[in-house]
């Protein structure tokens, strides 16, 4: 089965704006744009329910309800405990937050592995805690490809090690990393695992359970939802972990992570981010209507994968077919092993092209997109960096045609 297009294109009011209006937009992977599912509940919130929440009064227990449906059904989409889901202000801060907790964390293992593969979220606050005792190592790329290696992480894992962070996937080279491989072999010598999620989550919601990774985290604000970090972290961790949090709210695991409360409203709205998946999945798939979310997650993630599989292919295809051009990443990539986030080294000539897209209507993006260790490795001039083209289930194959006869017109 495919993706009904036009059904999820509906669903969101940006592609229907004057401003969108017979235009392409490729900087998904900066950030997406909300249903009106999402919309809606945002709108309820700050117009029916802007108290404290909580409270016995009906508006604020509503208010405190609404956040409470948000972390419920969002957990039992990704397939984990209610209470193992934290929401923060965004990535950036909950990795900062984290890596607060492992600063003073007791443990005899002192080394934490990192890549140069990462967004800077996930890997330079990690980093800094070579300042407190820990000794830092680098899983590095293969200097081509920009790919990670499995057996060059084997020669970094043993006893001493206390945590591995690694991308899910790249918001350069969009190459999906074996998660699950990663994270089990990290397990056999009993090491912590942290995954960034944030440049996968977009093209479907992963089952965090199946992952085994101890903590996960994306932006769901990337995830067609409100300017929010979702993180889960495993019950048994949190609970090692020196909370951060107000000191009488230590024994509470939803607090210990959180010093201070995201926006009420937003947390409130991420229950829209699941209705749309129930409104796709029961667009496709009647028969499912009354299964799990989890399940429906699924579904619905091998609808956007396909469809977006269905993008790549002629995209690709023109792009590797100029010589004068360098696409970043595998040139032999099978396409199911990609998200359909592109980056080209077109030198110095990044801002002008896109400014040139721009006219065409054509919305993308260029310079260094928080990954200036990856860049570096991959020899490529900062900080003009790349031109980067990005999307998601809702685009269409005409921008994309449109897309490869602007840049074939201005390479």
């Amino acid at each position: 089965m495919s993706l009904d297009i036009e059904f999820a294109r509906k669903q969101f009011p940006a592609l229907i704006h004057d401003d969108y209006a017979g235009k392409g937009f490729f900087e998904n992977a900066g950030g997406s744009y909300m249903p009106k599912q999402v919309i809606d509940r945002l709108a309820r919130y700050h117009s029916q329910r802007r108290v404290q929440p909580y409270w016995p009064f009906r508006s604020s227990t509503l208010a405190g309800n609404e956040m409470d449906e948000s972390r419920i059904r969002m957990a039992a989409l990704l397939n984990i405990p209610a209470d193992t889901l934290h929401f923060g202000p965004s990535t950036s801060q909950n990795t900062f937050v984290l890596s607060t907790a492992f600063r003073d964390f007791e443990t005899k293992r002192k080394v934490i592995i990192v890549t140069n593969q990462d967004h800077e979220a996930n890997t330079g606050v990690w980093r800094r805690l070579g300042q407190y005792g820990y000794e830092i190592k680098e899983w590095k790329v293969q200097k081509d490809t920009g790919q990670l290696v499995l057996k060059d992480l084997e020669k970094l894992l043993n006893e001493n090690v206390c945590l591995l962070t690694f991308p899910h996937c790249s918001n350069i080279i969009g190459e999906i990393n074996p998660v699950k491989k990663i994270c089990s072999l990290a397990k056999k010598f009993g090491v912590i695992t942290c995954v960034d999620g944030v440049s996968f989550v977009p093209h479907s919601f992963p089952d965090i359970s199946s992952l085994g990774a101890d903590i996960y985290l994306f932006s769901s604000y990337k995830t067609y939802g409100p300017h929010l970090g979702i993180m889960y972290v495993d019950a048994d961790l949190n609970s090692c972990l020196p909370s951060q949090g107000h000191f009488f709210n230590s024994g509470d695991p939803i607090k210990t992570l959180t010093p201070a409360g995201p926006d009420h409203a937003q947390i409130a709205s991420v229950s829209g981010i699941v209705d749309y998946v129930e409104i796709i999945d029961r667009h496709h798939f009647q028969e499912g209507v009354n299964d799990s979310l989890a399940h429906a997650a699924q579904r619905v993630g091998k609808l956007q994968r396909n469809m977006e599989m269905v993008l790549l292919a002629p995209l690709m295809e023109f792009l590797n077919s100029r010589k004068d051009i360098r696409v970043l990443g595998d040139p032999d990539i099978e396409l199911i092993l990609k998200v359909p986030t592109i980056s080209i080294d077109v030198g110095t000539r990044g801002e002008e092209i896109v400014n040139k897209l721009s006219r065409k209507g054509l919305m993308a993006g260029s310079g260094d997109f928080y990954s200036v260790r990856l860049l570096e490795s991959l020899g490529i001039d900062l900080p003009a960096g790349v031109l980067r083209l990005s999307c998601v289930h809702y685009n269409k194959l005409d921008e994309i045609d449109s897309m490869v006869r602007a840049l074939d017109e201005i390479l």
